[in-house]
Parts: structure tokens; C-alpha cells; sequence
């Protein structure tokens, strides 16, 4: 007759993983998120921006002149 097996562990399941373990993912990412846009909302890093004044509406053209003056570099003048 054959031998009955011999028993050498039991196996159970593992223990369901902590709520910690199955979220910490999202917790990461909603924190990195919210770090990423609290830097970005509140780091200064450029002046702020002046509210723009109403400027003068051009009605007429500027008055012709009978020589339009050009730019040299100094020395090169004649």
C-alpha cells in the first residue's frame, strides 16, 4: 500500500493589505498635485501686472516733414 502524504505546512492566504497600502498611490499623486499648484499660485516670480492706462487715440496723422532724418553709427556721419 501506498503511503499517505505527509503534511509540511499549511498554507493560508496572505492578510488583506492595509488601506494604506491599496490608496497610498492616490495620496501621493492628490498631494503632488496640490503642492505643484500651491507653489505655482504663490511663488512670485514675476512682477505683477499693472492694470494698462487708456492711451491717446491717434485722430490725425502726424505732420509730414520735408526731411526724414536717419541714423548713422558715430564716425560715419558725412
Amino acid at each position: 500500500m501506498a503511503k499517505a502524504p505527509t503534511v509540511i505546512g499549511v498554507l493560508t492566504e496572505p492578510p488583506a493589505p492595509t488601506w494604506w497600502k491599496v490608496n497610498r498611490h492616490k495620496v501621493f499623486g492628490i498631494s503632488g498635485l496640490l503642492i505643484g499648484y500651491l507653489i505655482g499660485t504663490h511663488l512670485h516670480g514675476a512682477p505683477q501686472q499693472q492694470p494698462q492706462t487708456p492711451q491717446p487715440g491717434h485722430t490725425t496723422p502726424a505732420p509730414a516733414t520735408a526731411e526724414h532724418p536717419t541714423r548713422t553709427a558715430h564716425g560715419l556721419a558725412a
